[in-house]
């Protein structure tokens, strides 16, 4: 089971000003058509691309990547892209900050999310995730050998997996241990050869003077707050996605050497903070 993490010391909430009202309405109707207007869209080109190509998306995840871009330009927000994503077939892990790393990750690639069951039954981020061809799993050691071979069926058909070996979202300016359950689906024996495994770091920018956890959903701060004062802020920092080289998964031993390997890269550059 994930377990939420929790700081003794949270970050105090400024008041919602006349100003703050308007850049929420300001922000908030543009990326609420962006991102509505465009899931209609995706949806609408499913239909064909389905009867096609059956589980194969060759269209769709690139509508979904344009509204990951401009969701970052609406919120004035800076983003940066170091490194070159994956190419090939495997999968991607990084840390996780934020409900924006969903935006941050998918900007850049052609990818597909592994979340926690309950996020399928959130309103607005659940239907946009079943749209996208999130991976739902429960966290439950008796559904591993299923999650095993729903991984290995999704890899088979080209996708590139994404997941947070975390198991729950932070401040942004830490990373907890991996676990390691999750990497077993990797190593078994009937994947593609040339499978591998690529760490992403996340590094958020607070805007000047505002406080360096800015962008940190953790704790008990709910999605619809966090939204809110992401739309209502004066002045937005940036957010640097930090892709490390891939590790082929033949030239690690197992899925604990996986989890201790990747969260070490991932670690680098918020120590570095």
């Amino acid at each position: 089971m994930s377990q939420t993490w929790y700081s003794d010391d949270m970050p105090t909430q400024a008041a919602l000003t006349p100003a703050g009202v308007a850049r929420i309405v300001l922000r908030g109707v543009p990326l609420a058509i962006n991102t509505f207007g465009c899931l209609a869209l995706l949806l609408l080109v499913r239909l064909i691309e389905r009867p096609l190509f059956g589980a194969r998306r060759p269209i769709t995840p690139y509508i979904t990547r344009y509204v990951c871009r401009a969701a970052f330009v609406i919120l004035g927000m800076g983003y940066r892209v170091e490194g070159t994503p994956l190419s090939g077939p495997g999968a991607i892990v990084a840390n996780h900050a934020s409900w924006l790393d969903i935006f941050a990750l998918n900007a850049p690639q052609c990818i597909y999310f592994v979340s926690k069951s309950e996020v399928a039954g959130w309103p607005g981020i659940g239907w946009l995730a079943r749209a996208t061809g999130t991976i739902f799993i429960k966290r439950d050691r008796a559904e591993a050998a299923a999650q095993k071979a729903l991984f290995a069926e999704r890899l088979g058909q080209g996708h590139r997996l994404v997941f947070f070996p975390e198991g729950t979202s932070t401040d942004g300016r830490r990373v907890l241990p991996f676990r390691s359950t999750l990497f077993a689906a990797f190593f078994e024996d009937h994947l593609p050869d040339d499978l591998a495994l690529q760490a992403v770091t996340l590094v958020y920018e607070a805007p000047e003077g505002e406080d360096p956890r800015y962008y940190g959903w953790w704790g008990d701060m709910t999605f619809e707050g966090h939204l809110v004062r992401m739309l209502a802020a004066p002045r937005h920092g940036r957010v640097r996605v930090v892709f490390h080289p891939p590790e082929p998964v033949a030239s690690l031993r197992d899925r604990k050497e996986a989890a201790i390997t990747l969260e070490a890269q991932v670690r680098a550059p918020i120590a570095a903070l």
